[in-house]
């Protein structure tokens, strides 16, 4: 374990100034102070003092960055980071184009300068209190906008993917200019690592209302360039006696924030945003139907994969709610329902994960999926251990299923009226 050094902030911000430097409140901290929230972890910023005297001053920081200085350090019993303030100059393209300077001479408004939107370009002066807003942060706050700090703001492209996602988490709308220098963000981001487009996604997907992610992105012409799969439901109709809400985009956006107020997992949230994605593939002249949807689906999310590489576990979640939403609340036949309550948790789901999918796409449960952990819970019980013992291979297999669906019959007859 690190030997992070401890200290309350007072003794801190005075340890740097009499080394000659100054510690500034940076980020989300005093973003969510001007917004009335509890902040979750701070970030400092330490400007007019070299590397050097810092770790003079404070010997046991722990350092956390490459390419400029960041060190950790435990700071009233809360682990935070204090960067040096430093400017940025774009040398090529992609986010590790920049030339990085952290000398002393960086000024804390440089510094605010380089960041992303005005909500987290301002900072606080610890040893008097002073606000630092050179660009207006607070009243953005106040007006819940989402505005771009300067014209840098393309330099780094996924700072686009950072805008529509901040939208999302603090239900503020992007400026128009904003939308167009995300719009500009559009070439580079195409080439970003996709890892980092899988960050902002996961994010996104932690947010109350992912749908906004995705509009904004459509808003800036850039769904089509990030995430073609989605873009693609689209215009692709559907029945409207079943979905009066519009095309396979507004349902699946509709589901995905329906799950979100009830289910926090992000991966259970990628499943039901990617549960209709075959009907981007759709052709023409079947629609306003979509049969089949449920296995073209698993191959664009194949594809996607192939360019994105998403966890395992996200994978099989999303590959069995494409694969299952369909027939799953549908089935008559006792054997398949015994099949599908058998199977839920070798997806990596939950009851409760999958049935909240299946209730926003339907708006109602069967009552074998309402009880299924019950009845899962049950028939579990019966094993190979009380096969008869003549039976071999195969048929000890038939014989465990058989028995099952008895012991279902049993105990969904005690939930009929």
């Amino acid at each position: 374990m690190q030997n992070y050094f401890f200290m309350k902030e007072k003794d801190f911000v005075e340890l740097i100034e009499n080394a000659g430097g100054k510690i500034y409140l940076v980020g989300g901290a005093v973003r969510d102070k001007f917004r009335g929230v509890a902040a979750h972890d701070k970030d400092y910023c330490a400007v007019g003092i070299t590397e050097e005297n810092f770790l003079k001053e404070i010997p046991k920081a722990f350092k956390v960055g490459n390419s400029f200085p960041v060190y950790r350090i435990k700071i009233d019993d809360n682990f935070c980071e204090v960067a040096f303030a430093r400017r940025e100059k774009k040398t090529s393209s992609g986010y590790r184009g920049f030339e990085t300077i952290f000398d002393p001479s960086v000024t804390i408004e440089e510094d605010l300068y380089r960041r992303d939107t005005t909500i987290n370009a301002i900072a606080i002066d610890l040893s008097n209190g002073n606000v630092i807003d050179p660009f207006n942060g607070v009243s953005d706050i106040k007006s819940k906008k989402i505005r771009a700090v300067s014209k840098h703001f393309v330099d780094d492209p996924v700072r686009a993917l950072r805008a529509a996602r901040q939208s999302a988490q603090f239900r503020f709308e992007i400026t128009d200019e904003t939308i167009i220098a995300m719009n500009k963000c559009g070439k580079e981001l195409a080439n970003e690592p996709s890892e980092r487009i899988f960050n902002e996604l996961k994010l996104a997907l932690q947010t109350e209302k992912p749908s906004i992610f995705f509009r904004n992105l459509e808003r800036a012409k850039l769904l089509e360039i990030i995430f073609p799969e989605i873009h693609q439901l689209i215009g692709k109709i559907q029945p409207t006696d079943f979905h009066p809400e519009g095309d396979a985009f507004e349902h699946s956006m509709n589901i995905v924030d329906e799950v979100s107020k009830v289910n926090s997992d992000p991966k259970v949230r990628f499943a039901a945003l990617v549960h209709d994605l075959g009907k981007g593939t759709t052709p023409l002249e079947m629609l306003p139907h979509h049969y089949g949807h449920d296995l073209r689906g698993l191959n664009v999310l194949n594809e996607w994969n192939q360019r994105m590489t998403f966890p395992r576990d996200w994978l099989k979640i999303a590959r069995f709610a494409i694969s299952r939403h369909m027939h799953a609340p549908l089935y008559k036949k006792l054997g398949k329902i015994v099949d599908l309550i058998m199977k839920i948790p070798t997806a990596k789901l939950s009851f409760k994960d999958f049935n909240d999918i299946i209730f926003a796409d339907h708006k109602s449960l069967p009552i074998y999926l309402e009880h299924a952990e019950t009845i899962y819970n049950e028939i579990l019980k019966i094993n190979g251990r009380d096969c008869p013992k003549e039976f071999e291979r195969e048929k000890i297999g038939q014989w465990i299923r058989a028995e099952r669906i008895k012991k279902y019959q049993e105990i969904i007859s005690k939930y009929k009226i």
